[in-house]
């Protein structure tokens, strides 16, 4: 049984690089990619019959070189690093869309946005037409309230 893995370490190492994107999936923080990139890096030694030693080397070398120089990159573009980044719900506020079912004053409709319809009111005295275009100013819960632009 030993024998069957020393001979092929390359399946063991992409069994690391796999269960470490899936660990990636919960963390989010690139993190864990880097040793993913680093185990996909050593199958290359490790099919060509290199030994453990040298497959640990290259791991450890290809994992700092990751973290190093990737991760940074990936941070910048994908988390933007920016304290006050919103997401989820509170993005919504600042957005526009376009009334799909007119908004009574003092009741209800639907607004469509980025091609989802939200339950809305709006602060204005008057009704809101289909067709108008609106702009998030406040959520609460799943209703959004809305008022008109230009």
């Amino acid at each position: 049984m030993i024998e069957y893995f020393q001979a092929n370490m390359w399946q063991l190492w992409t069994l690391v690089g796999v269960i470490c994107l899936i660990l990636e999936l919960t963390s989010g923080d690139f993190f864990i990619m880097c040793f993913s990139i680093g185990a996909f890096f050593t199958i290359i030694p490790a099919a060509m019959g290199s030994s453990f030693t040298v497959q640990v080397i290259v791991f450890a070398i290809a994992s700092l070189l990751c973290l190093l120089f990737v991760r940074p990159l990936a941070l910048k573009y994908f988390h933007r690093n920016d304290p006050n980044r919103q997401s989820n719900v509170d993005a919504m506020i600042g957005r526009r869309g376009v009334v799909t079912e007119p908004i009574e004053a003092g009741g209800f409709g639907r607004v469509k946005i980025d091609g989802d319809s939200w339950k809305a009111q709006s602060t204005i005295a008057g009704d809101l037409k289909a067709g108008t275009r609106v702009e998030v100013t406040a959520i609460d819960s799943v209703i959004i309230t809305v008022i008109p632009v230009e």
